[in-house]
């Protein structure tokens, strides 16, 4: 059963019943008859869709937005963000697709290679529950561009999501079985993944249910793409303007109520400026307003489930008997809702779920470093390697220091961020694959060399 709980309120929103085994035959049968004629389609035709659909998406914006804040706690002005970042998404490729994807010739002695990339067929979208809208769309507008097709099972919590973006499909006309939406268990999902009518897996979430979803997919010999969790290091070197980084160091920890892969996690602060640093950032920490994410004053909403609430409140306990202590601490708006209050953690050590795991929600755990050195090494001190940022009034400098982490993405002087234009994917336990960019729309698609005699 997939149910829908307001976060802020912990009132259930609506409940809604697993696809049967018949179901979910029907929707593989339809969308195994459609593929074909959805791949044959030219690239103009696919982009007109794409652009209608980014029409739709800006048309209806309040409306996503306001389920996206109802179903997961996400603050308003986030959830407007994230849709209209969907269109952004969907209007790039529709643009850029066929230039990815155009064919390309290699001359051979007697003969020539032509290269095409080729759609892979139905794809299987396996999507979390923290950006709803964005993290299907930012994969299903280069993989619809590309001609494949799209199953998609979301996260039992944004069942209400997952109709509404069934919606917009709809609405924009694409044809029917190019794209669905079920909502099915993981030992169902498991069957779908083995099923022969499934070409390749996309999956966003945990280091565990990757773990799961890649074993599934190799088994049946398929591609699969996994963005999973992260432990971003934002590393603040001593030049670094410290009012500009104390601000950006809270817009990235807290965006989404902290509930990002890529946000910041690990604050790495050269010793110099280590205690000025910390006193800044935890004042505006403790001043984050927490309440109802659809109120357009409220900075931070909850959390998105009680177990995610729980779960992190273990974390941070067991930190603290590790010997981690609490710098600041926030104030919760009140007893009803999965509210956590924003904190700063320092004296974290190895063996502590702090500096050991990913802490998903609004704690901040900070880190004195006294030469450049131990700053790389604190950053790559953990098992994932997600994204990534570095501070400085000296970006020649940064430039010398970014190869050295370990992370899919850093940036230097920006937060860590998802752009259209630009491949993002993880290294290590982040998982692999990448989505966006050239990079993202090839990636589920099957390079076809063609060779031919040359033209008499």
């Amino acid at each position: 059963m997939y149910r829908s709980i307001n976060p802020a309120s912990e009132e259930v929103l609506g409940e809604f019943p697993e696809h049967t085994p018949e179901q979910i035959e029907n929707v593989l049968r339809l969308a195994e008859k459609v593929r074909g004629e959805w791949a044959r389609k030219s690239f103009g035709e696919r982009a007109s869709f794409l652009l209608r659909l980014a029409d739709q998406l800006e048309q209806d914006q309040e409306i996503y937005a306001q389920m996206i804040s109802r179903e997961m706690g996400k603050p308003i002005s986030d959830a407007s963000a994230e849709v209209k970042k969907c269109a952004w998404g969907c209007r790039y490729f529709a643009e850029q697709g066929e230039g990815y994807l155009k064919s390309e010739e290699i001359r051979l002695d007697n003969a020539r290679a032509s290269l095409l990339w080729q759609p892979m067929g139905l794809l299987f979208a396996i999507m979390p529950w923290n950006y709803p809208f964005w993290q299907l769309f930012r994969f299903a507008a280069p993989a619809l561009m590309a001609g494949n097709t799209i199953l998609l099972k979301h996260a039992p919590n944004v069942p209400q999501c997952a109709k509404l973006i069934a919606e917009v499909f709809e609405k924009a006309g694409l044809p029917k079985g190019v794209f669905q939406s079920i909502f099915v268990d993981n030992d169902d999902a498991a069957k779908i993944i083995a099923d022969k009518r499934v070409r390749g897996v996309t999956l966003t979430g945990s280091a565990k249910a990757g773990r799961a979803v890649a074993q599934a997919a190799g088994a049946s010999l398929k591609p699969v793409v996994l963005e999973l969790g992260g432990s971003d290091p934002f590393v603040v070197l001593r030049d670094a303007d410290l009012e500009s980084v104390v601000d950006a160091a809270i817009l990235a920890k807290n965006t989404n109520n902290g509930q990002v892969c890529i946000s910041a996690k690990r604050f790495l602060i050269d010793q110099k400026i280590y205690e000025d640093f910390v006193e800044r950032f935890s004042e505006k920490m403790v001043a984050r307003r927490l309440g109802d994410p659809l109120l357009p004053t409220t900075e931070n909403g909850p959390l998105a489930r009680a177990d995610l609430k729980k779960n992190l409140q273990e974390q941070v306990e067991r930190s603290i008997q590790c010997g981690a202590r609490v710098v600041s601490q926030g104030k919760l708006p009140g007893k009803q809702g999965f509210f956590f209050p924003t904190m700063v953690l320092d004296n974290v050590h190895p063996g502590s779920p702090a500096y050991d795991e990913e802490l998903f929600g609004p704690v901040a755990c900070v880190f004195p470093f006294s030469h450049e050195d131990e700053a790389i090494r604190l950053a790559n001190d953990t098992p994932y390697g997600l994204g990534a940022s570095i501070w400085t009034r000296d970006p020649a400098r940064a430039l010398q220091l970014a190869p050295q982490i370990e992370a899919g993405q850093v940036s230097v002087n920006s937060i860590v961020r998802t752009d259209p234009r630009v491949p993002f994917g993880g290294m290590k336990e982040s998982g692999f694959g990448k989505e966006l960019g050239r990079e993202g729309i090839r990636q589920f698609t099957q390079l076809q060399t063609i060779i031919s005699p040359l033209p008499s």
